[in-house]
């Protein structure tokens, strides 16, 4: 090249090749895909040939709950000087929805099943169903995370629970579920799942103990094994399985629906003397308790209640005694009071068990009224500390509630999932739709207007339909409509009712409502009757069926017409 410049070269064009050396270059490509697919092979080959061996390694501490493996732990869990300790938010999660920082009293409130316990951040002492135990840790807090010591409340928990060191896992296993235990025939890898490639989480030896926790449609069985894995071998690795604890169920104290009345003579008044069996009956809630104006648990028993209890107990019937706080003035302000202390909802269960347990009663039904809508948790606080101390004797709680539609103090006071979900029965109390308040005439209990009701009971509530007990009124109300324009009603029993009406007053089906209704006139006012009877009674019984509820209960007794019992046993079989 001279003075500078530079010469082009140029690019000679690309040679097509020939058929031949397309066919020599797929071939080659075939190869190296072959050889590809064949290496892949002797792997899992080799995987095979050693059982997998990925051996699954705990970095942090995992945990075992009845043989399941938790992932969902919201906290780490701490082990200190052998104390387990598990976080708040995780004892709600796993084992009470309804744990409870009760900070008046710097204090944790748990309960589970058939204990109410408490555990204080200081003074090492865990108080059960109101004893106290002496224990070797506290409550602690770590930044803004409450851990409560786990393996210092086994008792309350109803479980068993070890460390694994080796493994780093802590199992836990509820001592009322069934448990079952096997013996390793031969020395086996424990897989993750029963999958072609599964990795191996730990291995048995032959001669080993295992958990034996289900098996498979397909060969498998699931195990726990002693270092607290949880995974699966063939069925012929495990031999010689015991049960070595069985499931523990209680039977329900009511078997079949519940057919209830409440027998009402105030905290002045004798228990009425019964003589009498009623057909269908098996369960009876006398008022025999109350709370009055200085916040005082009264009892109304008596020898009159005594003799009560035997009659009841000689017909075959379960006492589930009343304990009301709505008969004397300012009972919003004292129940309130109660409700929002710890130290006096406490007294006020004591107070109920020492009853139940002196006149051998079967069950209490709280019939708490007329509460603050503020005081809604407060309430569902004393349902859920009250409930375990009753299971422990073996008692049924009952808890009466209105209409989810009312108003404040009426009707919004009470949270009917929470009461539903803790107690064992939730009575709907489904009268006065249109009470004393009521600005219009109308009925005291409609057929559409209980179903309505009930089905948010069931569907927004989300109340289990069986723990619903149907509250039905034997008592109706009689309008006056005065030319003034100015409305009153008074009761009128169901056995009266017929006394009441005119015998020229025409009555008409109302099929909406599933009731009579009479109109007429008296004295230039207008009056009017939807009519509780027994065409009324068997419609409203009848969606004990339908919905599957826990049964029905009837306000009150001797208001009734005697031929209805055989009308609400009918319905409920």
């Amino acid at each position: 090249m001279s003075q500078g410049k530079r010469i082009k070269q140029v690019k000679e064009p690309k040679r097509k090749m020939t058929r031949e050396e397309i066919e020599a270059k797929k071939k080659k490509i075939k190869r190296r895909f072959f050889i590809f697919v064949a290496l892949i092979v002797l792997v899992i080959a080799g995987f095979i040939a050693n059982d997998y061996i990925i051996l699954d390694q705990n970095e942090k501490t995992s945990l075992v709950i009845n043989n399941g493996n938790i992932s969902n732990l919201k906290h780490d869990i701490l082990i200190e000087d052998d104390v387990i300790y598990i976080s708040k938010d995780d004892i709600k999660n796993f084992f009470d929805r309804y744990i409870y920082l009760d900070e008046e009293n710097n204090q944790i409130i748990t309960t589970y099943d058939k204990k109410i316990a408490t555990i204080g951040f200081e003074g090492n002492i865990l108080t059960i169903n109101g004893a106290n135990k002496k224990i070797y840790a506290n409550a602690k807090k770590e930044g803004e995370t409450i851990y409560l010591p786990i393996s210092e409340m086994k008792d309350v928990y109803g479980i068993e629970i070890e460390n694994i060191k080796d493994s780093k896992v802590v199992t836990i296993d509820s001592i009322d579920r069934e448990q079952k235990k096997a013996m390793a025939s031969k020395d086996a890898a424990v897989k993750s799942s029963t999958g072609f490639i599964a990795k191996t989480i730990d291995r048995i030896n032959k001669g080993a103990y295992v958990i034996v926790v289900s098996k498979t449609d397909d060969g498998w069985t699931k195990i726990r094994t002693p270092n607290g894995k949880v995974g699966y071998v063939k069925n012929d690795v495990v031999v010689n399985e015991v049960k070595i604890r069985e499931n523990m169920v209680e039977e329900p104290q009511i078997k079949g629906k519940v057919n209830m009345f409440w027998d009402f003579y105030s905290q002045y008044a004798n228990a009425p003397t019964r003589s009498e069996k009623i057909e269908g009956v098996n369960v009876v809630s006398p008022s025999f308790f109350y709370i009055n104006s200085k916040a005082q648990f009264k009892e109304n028993v008596g020898e009159k209640g005594k003799a009560y209890i035997e009659w009841a107990h000689n017909n075959g019937y379960k006492v589930w005694a009343m304990l009301s706080n709505s008969y004397e003035d300012n009972m919003i302000e004292i129940t309130s009071k109660i409700m929002n202390n710890y130290k006096y909802r406490q007294a006020l269960i004591e107070n109920i068990v020492d009853v139940c347990v002196k006149y051998k009663l079967d069950g209490i039904n709280i019939d708490f009224e007329n509460m603050k809508k503020e005081d809604i948790d407060m309430f569902s606080r004393f349902i859920i500390e009250l409930t375990p101390r009753m299971k422990e004797i073996g008692l049924v709680t009952s808890v009466d509630v209105t209409a989810p539609d009312g108003g404040d103090t009426w009707s919004l006071c009470f949270d009917r999932n929470v009461i539903g979900h803790v107690a064992d029965y939730i009575v709907f109390m489904a009268y006065d739709q249109n009470g004393t308040g009521s600005r219009t005439a109308g009925t005291t209990a409609g057929y559409n207007w209980t179903v309505a009701n009930l089905k948010k009971f069931i569907k927004t509530e989300e109340v289990k339909s069986s723990k619903i007990i149907l509250g039905i009124p034997f008592y109706t109300r009689v309008w006056t409509e005065n030319t003034d324009g100015k409305l009153t009603s008074n009761i009128v029993n169901m056995k009266d009712i017929n006394k009441v009406i005119p015998s020229n007053a025409q009555k008409q089906w109302l099929d909406d409502l599933k009731q009579n209704y009479v109109e007429y006139q008296e004295k230039g006012a207008t009056k009017k009757i939807w009519i509780e009877d027994l065409d009324s009674i068997k419609a409203k019984v009848s969606l004990v069926n339908e919905y599957e509820l826990g049964g029905v209960s009837a306000w009150a007794k001797d208001r009734e017409n005697p031929d209805v019992w055989a009308v609400i046993a009918n319905e409920l079989k």
